[in-house]
């Protein structure tokens, strides 16, 4: 069992200095002199682009890029939300804290919070150690919630633990949350502050942000933003047992036991998801581990290839992603250089250079006989707070002008292209969107808005006829349900 310090110390005082280095992006390679081959890769992109879900991929082979490509309209420059991909983050904290000694993993939960524990803990709630956190054996038979207007740790620690720690695997992602929570206890920041200097700067992950609890605590199992690139280089530090430009940034036996198998999961040998779990990572077949979140976010670590494949999407299939990756990819990496391919490597380029999201396809204007554009359709107060829209053509662009929460948005459409702007839109607050927009039919406007920082593609379907305008809203991926019942709107 892994105890303070094991010999950390001096590695992490060398990995403390290492914050002051000017980090650089990831070093480029052709893929061929990283064994690696083009057509292979052009396959497997070619197979995510028929997806439509996938919005950027980056493979590193022997620490070098050979392919990244980013699907219009997100792109290389844009922070993309990671939701349970943030749970790798927050194990590399506890790893740096257990490190300098602030805690160790053998540590009761308990004993950080004092103040919100049960008035007669039960044995099983005493036992529970910061092990069982980050390996999802906290005793649990169903997750603690994390209710607005309530103190989050104190309602994990009054949750039943009918199981004995360490002895019933449950995703948790709550109790990574808890694992947040005694981190900044121990060493009074926040996991996104605490990481600031000993992970994001020597990494170059710039302005990462983290969203944080009614508490003020980073949320731990969710809730971080990020880079494409971001992604690669945290998978290779895993990759290079903790190492970055010849500092010791994470020491190496944390590497290795949070990637380790920590608690058995299931046993179908053709699922990702039961090959293991470690300290907030996943186990995976073919000798790989990674980080992944919801609807496709992915850090997946190749050792046998010497290999990170980092990919963010909008998939509802996760599996279906690994599974392209193991049929496609795996095969594309050699042990050896490959001869020179110069055709092939530039078909991959065009294709990763010319990647684009499915725009609406239809007229640029609606039918001679419907009377849509320029005219406001108001609304019944509804739950979505939608009071009005009205469509706005002109100089070959439409904007689609929200009326929502007493506030208007409009938003330019591109046609056969992606517009971008910010707007507050199906409940999400102002931020960075790309929309497209066609008359799929004579009297229906289809609308595209994606979120850009997010997985979310919201999906208009504006029906008009003569004074009515019906809108049927359809979110690409949620939680829970992703279509909205239909609202009717007046003309004014």
């Amino acid at each position: 069992m892994l105890r303070n310090r094991i010999g950390w110390t001096a590695g992490l005082l060398a990995c403390l200095g290492a914050a002051a280095t000017a980090a650089e992006p990831l070093s480029r390679g052709e893929p061929e002199a990283q064994g690696v081959s083009s057509k292979a890769l052009r396959e497997f992109v070619l197979a995510a682009d028929a997806v439509d879900s996938f919005h950027s991929v980056m493979l590193v082979r022997h620490g070098k890029v050979v392919a990244e490509g980013w699907w219009s309209p997100y792109d290389a420059e844009t922070r993309h939300e990671l939701y349970s991909l943030s749970k790798s983050f927050t194990s590399t904290a506890v790893g740096l804290a257990v490190a300098e000694g602030k805690l160790s993993v053998d540590d009761p939960v308990l004993k950080f919070f004092p103040e919100d524990a049960p008035a007669e803990p039960s044995a099983n709630l005493k036992a529970m150690r910061v092990s069982d956190l980050l390996r999802m054996s906290t005793g649990h038979q169903d997750e603690p919630k994390r209710p607005e207007g309530e103190v989050w740790t104190k309602v994990f620690l009054a949750h039943p633990v009918p199981h004995k720690p360490g002895t019933h695997f449950l995703y948790n992602t709550s109790g990574t949350y808890m694992a947040s929570a005694i981190v900044q206890k121990a060493t009074g920041q926040t996991v996104l502050d605490y990481l600031q200097a000993r992970l994001f700067e020597p990494l170059g992950i710039e302005d990462p942000e983290w969203a944080a609890s009614p508490q003020g605590v980073s949320l731990g199992g969710y809730g971080l933003s990020v880079r494409t690139e971001d992604i690669a280089k945290f998978g290779q530090l895993y990759l290079q047992k903790g190492r970055w430009n010849g500092k010791q940034l994470v020491p190496e036996a944390w590497v290795d036991a949070a990637t380790a198998l920590q608690t058995s999961n299931g046993s179908n040998p053709r699922s990702d998801w039961e090959q293991g779990y470690g300290y907030q990572f996943w186990r995976a077949r073919h000798g790989a581990y990674r980080g992944d979140g919801a609807f496709g976010q992915y850090c997946v670590v190749m050792p046998d290839q010497d290999a990170v494949l980092a990919i963010t999407s909008a998939v509802k299939d996760m599996q279906a992603v690994l599974d392209l990756a193991w049929d496609k990819l795996l095969p594309a990496l050699h042990e050896d250089a490959l001869p020179a391919d110069p055709a092939a490597r530039e078909a991959l380029a065009q294709t990763l250079k010319g990647l684009k999201m499915r725009t609406p396809e239809g007229a640029a204007e609606p039918g001679s006989s419907v009377k849509a554009v320029g005219r406001t359709f108001a609304f019944e107060p509804n739950p979505r707070k939608l009071e009005s829209l009205r469509v706005e053509s002109g100089d070959g662009a439409t904007t689609l002008v929200l009326r929502a929460g007493g506030a208007e948005h409009r938003i330019p459409c591109g046609r056969g292209a992606w517009a971008k702007s910010r707007a507050a839109i199906g409940g999400f607050p102002e931020q960075p969107v790309a929309a497209s927009a066609a008359w799929t039919a004579d009297d229906v406007l289809t609308a595209q808005v994606v979120l850009v920082q997010t997985p979310f593609r919201l999906t208009y379907r504006i029906q008009f006829d003569g004074d009515k305008a019906t809108v049927a809203p359809e979110m690409n991926v949620g939680f829970g349900a992703t279509k909205a019942p239909a609202l009717v709107g007046e003309a004014e």
